[in-house]
């Protein structure tokens, strides 16, 4: 009998769990959590609800349910909110910081050799296959969420409405979420019928056995809503940020690099709903045009990178800190690597720190919104606008491998095609119908799409 069937026939609720054991489990899950947010919400569901049995099914849907209501990475936020409904402020941190450590240190890395080896035709060749692949996953992720969410003519007209902003009238992201949370406001008051949510996970009915945090466990101490609390917690968050961006400012002045990092990477953690996805056109926006951190095909690489490592997709950030800290050479051109370190640094905490405080300010309050469409309408709007985003996000990482000496001038039939790369789109192509037919997973794609890269760099020179 295997040891989930084990689990499934015990009677008795597990033995509480120390500190200690939970520290434990939350560093492993960093470190293998690959697959991207859905990946990683079912090995915790595995994990959690039906073999360790530490929380219900019904609690662990609850608490996912306000996290796939904040902006940011919804699966680092629900392993702060399980680690801190375990064991208080100790166990969030702990949860949250071991999710995304592991993940900083691998992109580090990558990006050192990304940057310092990129050149070697043996790396260019991968890059070559995973460009595309990266573009297809991005075309099949707005896919993804557009049949899921866009489902009225309104929700459509929102999405095409952010598509043509961005794309056509270059407005901010920020803007956009901004323009789509009043729609889905005023929406959810004069159409509910059109802006009501069923949610993106039942209440769920299965057992598994008793849990430690059972379906009718009353919260522990720490989870009580108190107002001292709240304000206690929101103070000591807002201390930290000043006190990290003033020294950031007294270091390297208000228009210093690392500075703008901070200031752009707390705005980008504060309006990106929709997942991980929905953060990439708002970081291309101010990361490759207003800031010139990296450039467009930079990102593409980084994202293919992102792709490929354990934690959330997210974490990209940090490769564009460490891109924008080597390139503008911000410790002199004999310490890049130090550089890039600290500008990924500066990324990561400034994109994760609010994460930490919606979890702690508003996880003791969440039962009175849960089903509230006041809250919920707002989301919805975002959610549908997020969808044309991401489409715009595709369109420009295509032009990027389908035209990579860029598109030419003047403009006509001929000089279109004869710029124009067509093994790009056979791999594209076949990466996207390998996600979409097929359900292949996202890291076979990109390392098959990586090999056919490195085949035909390698075999072009047999050739002629």
């Amino acid at each position: 009998m295997s040891a989930t069937s084990k689990t499934h026939d015990t009677a008795q609720p597990p033995a509480a769990v120390s500190f200690g054991e939970a520290f434990s489990y939350w560093l492993k899950l960093g470190f293998i959590s690959f697959g991207g947010p859905a990946g990683q919400i079912s090995m915790m569901h595995q994990e959690l609800v039906e073999r360790r049995r530490w929380i219900s099914e019904h609690r662990f849907l609850h608490a996912l349910n306000y996290c796939m209501l904040l902006p940011g990475p919804e699966a680092q936020q629900l392993a702060t909110y399980i680690g801190w409904l375990m064991h208080g402020l100790k166990g969030g941190i702990a949860a949250g910081v071991l999710f995304v450590l592991p993940s900083l240190f691998i992109l580090i890395a990558l990006t050192w050799i990304y940057l310092a080896f990129g050149n070697v035709p043996a790396v260019a060749g991968i890059l070559y296959g995973i460009k595309p692949a990266v573009t297809a996953i991005v075309v099949f992720a707005a896919y993804r969420i557009g049949s899921r969410a866009l489902k009225n003519a309104a929700l459509w007209a929102i999405a095409a409405a952010a598509f043509v902003a961005i794309f056509a009238l270059n407005v901010p992201f920020p803007y956009i979420v901004l323009a789509a949370g009043i729609i889905g406001m005023v929406g959810g008051y004069l159409a509910p019928d059109k802006f009501r949510t069923g949610g993106h996970h039942g209440d769920g009915h299965k057992g598994y056995g008793p849990a430690l945090i059972d379906d009718h466990t009353p919260p522990p101490e720490h989870a009580r809503f108190r107002w001292t609390r709240v304000i206690t917690y929101a103070a000591v968050g807002l201390l930290i940020w000043i006190g990290v961006m003033a020294a950031l400012m007294l270091q390297f002045g208000w228009d210093g690099a690392f500075t703008q990092m901070g200031w752009f990477f707390t705005k980008a953690a504060l309006v990106t709903f929709g997942g991980a996805y929905a953060v990439l056109p708002y970081v291309y926006q101010g990361g490759v045009e207003q800031y010139q951190w990296l450039t467009g095909v930079q990102m593409i690489d980084g994202l293919a990178l992102g792709e490929t490592t354990p934690g959330p997709l997210i974490m990209v950030v940090a490769f564009v800190g460490f891109v924008g800290g080597w390139t503008k050479e911000l410790f002199g051109p004999d310490s890049l690597v130090l550089a890039g370190m600290a500008g990924a640094t500066v990324a990561t905490f400034f994109t994760f720190l609010p994460s930490f405080l919606f979890i702690l300010l508003g996880a003791p309050a969440v039962e009175t919104t849960r089903h509230d469409i006041k809250f919920t309408a707002p989301l919805t709007g975002i959610t549908a606008a997020v969808v044309g985003v991401i489409i715009n996000l595709a369109v420009f990482f295509a032009y990027h491998v389908l035209w990579p000496q860029g598109f030419p001038e003047p403009f006509s039939l001929q000089t279109v095609f004869s710029g124009f790369d067509w093994l790009p789109v056979i791999i594209g192509v076949a990466a996207f119908v390998a996600l979409w037919r097929f359900k292949a997973g996202i890291i076979p794609v990109i390392l098959a799409c990586g090999g056919v890269g490195l085949i035909h760099v390698l075999a072009r020179p047999l050739f002629g």
